[in-house]
């Protein structure tokens, strides 16, 4: 089993660092180099931040605020064990005249946390830089991109997760080494709530085909979860699964019976042919884990 080590500063040399984790541990919170420098200015009053310790001054409060943040078109986010997920962030930034939102040492994002808030969070992915567009003087519309791997998970993290935005102007400070009393900092937080799940697989087979009218039909299937400690999937017991059936000609799936998912995620039931048409297994799933249905298998009962 993968542990994670302890949650510690993300500087702008350290964020590189981060995606050379050792194998046997997850990996630190992500933050994409483009706005390394800026998450950890963003961060630096939580003592997240190494420039918490190292830095000079206090950022001071930016006139900005962000609103109508989307996270993933307004879904929740199902994540396996090998694929990368890109995941579309928008928002609208609301911020003063004096606050240059095109310049080259502007940065505007979105995090997304496990945890009571932004400055309380266990775990966190950021966005890249924001690409914004103005709609007038002081409104800018953005989007973005939270990339999320799976690799970097650990079962723990399946659940409620918030979004907040961010942004910070370094006002011509070096990034790298800022005097913070000249550096603008806004957070709205949080912005968005959300689940982050273990992405989910659901199997099935009815047998015989085909089958005489009257006999039995043995349905068998799995279901199974990603599993964020080990990188595999793993049957997802002791959970209730729906049998349903849609008659040859109709688009409708109805509820045959229910059953529960054994202690390795295997489904078993039997019913009477009927009629020509299709069985699956429904999942209507849970907190951690996203809802899904088997592809239907056609049965020619004779």
């Amino acid at each position: 089993m993968r542990i994670r080590a302890t949650v510690a500063a993300v500087t702008g040399a350290l964020a590189l660092s981060a995606f050379a984790v050792p194998a046997a541990q997850a990996a630190e919170p992500k933050v994409p180099a483009d706005i390394a420098a800026a998450s950890e200015v963003v961060h630096s009053d939580s003592g997240r931040s190494a420039f918490a310790a190292a830095a000079d001054g206090t950022p001071y409060a930016m006139n900005a605020t962000f609103s109508s943040v989307k996270i993933n078109n307004g879904k929740n986010i199902a994540v396996g064990t090998t694929n990368l997920v890109k995941v579309p962030v928008s928002f609208k930034l609301t911020h003063g005249t004096d606050v240059k939102i095109h310049a080259a040492d502007f940065f505007a994002g979105v995090e997304l946390y496990r945890g009571a808030s932004f400055d309380e969070s266990i775990f966190f992915f950021d966005s890249n830089d924001a690409s914004c567009t103005d709609s007038s003087a002081t409104v800018a519309n953005c989007k973005a991109t939270v990339e999320i791997d799976p690799f970097a998970l650990l079962n723990e993290d399946a659940g409620s997760w918030k979004a907040a935005g961010f942004a910070v102007a370094f006002n011509g400070e070096d990034p790298e080494n800022p005097n913070l009393d000249n550096v603008g900092v806004a957070v709205t937080d949080p912005t968005n709530s959300f689940k982050l799940q273990r992405y989910s697989k659901l199997t099935v087979n009815a047998s015989p085909e085909p089958v005489t009218k009257g006999k039995t039909i043995t349905v068998t299937g799995k279901l199974s979860r990603a599993n964020w400690d080990d990188n595999k999937y793993h049957g997802y017991t002791n959970q209730p699964v729906k049998l349903q059936f849609r008659k040859k000609g109709s688009d409708t799936y109805t509820t045959v019976k229910t059953i529960t998912s054994n202690s390795t995620g295997e489904l078993k039931t039997t019913v009477k042919a009927a009629t020509d048409g299709y069985f699956r297994y429904s999942f209507a799933g849970t907190t951690t884990t996203p809802a899904v249905n088997a592809t239907g298998d056609f049965v020619d009962v004779r």
